[in-house]
């Protein structure tokens, strides 16, 4: 899959899944990536979504899009023509619901609207020879942002009356709608999550902003001995200091409708404390649960597994035996979108106890931070 097909699949996860009032996401890709994208769009089981082949121009695409509302060519059944449409760009993937909330309102009552942002730098024009010419005012101006939305009759009169010209080498929608339907639209102040995606550079901040969001909320399922409940306890405690923390203190079970309801708000990691020496079908257990409540893992799941060991016994209770089946099991579920991970807990001298856990807490948010697939299957000992 190319960047910027992996680009357009993170604007999807926003429209289908969050943003539940949008009825219908249209995701016009160019004609070479668009077997690709439908293929994503299958495999993560996204209900409203239609794909149509692009133009070679920005304003070729968008028209492409929203004849799928009036036109058949352009997709194999009609689909409701909405009241307003919403034009975003796919460069664009961290817009939030309010902003898309405020443009489509705003819409609603000018008949256009979009997203604005002061400008960083000033914009000057340079005459034929290089030089300088003139520069703009920069607190008079403004940067048009995306998303933008229309009332859907305005913008598609705006488009079946513009130009060739218009066409291939017009950029701003706002700017159609007030050329051929004098639309005056509402500017929208935006917000600094509306930044693109442009440079390859820039896909690096936008993994970094991805693993962040997914950093948010840990479910620690709990399963030890009472000798250990204390240990138990402990280590959500201190996880409670940098991530927000649903903990569970019992069995796994498929009927154990909190756990479930955890799963279905998304939660994206988890931390199974046990005292057993390899707890392989206690994680199973998990791995089917997150399987079976057929929400899509869009995003790489982080599951560590945490064995407790205080005892006496200076031993190293984990054998290669038992390494090289969490290393198995651990590659199978890579496959399913499950990164697992093991991590030893031994103390011996329970006036260390609260520290080794401090420190086994950090190594849980590593994990969950970075979700490296290199390091599954490894344990890790605090």
């Amino acid at each position: 899959m190319n960047e910027f097909t992996g680009v357009q699949h993170c604007v999807i996860l926003h429209f289908c899944p969050w943003i539940s009032w949008i009825s219908d996401v249209i995701v016009v890709v160019s004609p070479e990536n668009t077997e690709t994208m439908k293929t994503i769009i299958e495999k993560y089981g996204h209900k409203k979504v239609t794909v149509v082949k692009g133009g070679i121009t920005r304003h070729r695409s968008i028209f492409n899009g929203l004849k799928v509302f009036a036109e058949n060519e352009f997709s194999s059944h009609l689909l409701q023509k909405p009241e307003v449409v919403i034009i975003h760009d796919a460069v664009r993937p961290f817009v939030e619901e309010d902003i898309v909330a405020k443009v489509v309102m705003a819409a609603k009552e000018h008949g256009a609207a979009g997203a604005i942002r002061p400008l960083v730098s000033t914009v000057i024009a340079s005459a034929a020879d290089g030089c300088l010419d003139h520069s703009l005012e920069r607190a008079r101006y403004r940067a048009s942002e995306m998303p933008q939305a229309f009332l859907f009759d305005t913008i598609y009169e705006a488009y079946q009356q513009c130009t060739d010209y218009d066409l291939d080498y017009g950029t701003e929608c706002l700017h159609l709608v007030l050329k051929y339907c004098k639309t005056n639209a509402k500017l929208v102040e935006g917000t600094t999550d509306l930044w693109k995606v442009t440079y390859k550079r820039d896909l690096y901040a936008a993994e970094s902003i991805i693993k962040d969001n997914l950093s948010q909320q840990v479910c620690v399922i709990t399963n030890v001995k009472e000798t250990l409940t204390q240990v138990g306890f402990l280590l959500p405690e201190s996880l409670k200091s940098q991530i927000k923390v649903e903990a569970i203190s019992r069995s796994l079970s498929k009927n154990d409708s909190h756990l479930q309801n955890i799963i279905s708000g998304q939660c994206y990691n988890f931390v199974c404390v046990n005292d057993k020496r390899c707890a392989i079908q206690e994680i199973q257990e998990l791995v089917d649960m997150l399987e079976k409540s057929n929400i899509p893992l869009l995003y790489p799941v982080v599951l560590i597994s945490v064995h407790l060991d205080i005892s006496e016994n200076n031993s190293f209770s984990v054998g290669m035996e038992d390494l090289t089946m969490i290393k198995k099991f651990a590659r199978e579920t890579k496959k399913k979108n499950i990164l697992v991970y093991g991590l030893f807990i031994q103390c011996k001298d329970s006036l260390l106890l609260q520290e080794t856990v401090n420190s086994a807490a950090s190594l849980i948010m590593a994990l969950i931070k970075d979700r490296n697939p290199e390091l599954i299957g490894q344990l890790l000992v605090a």
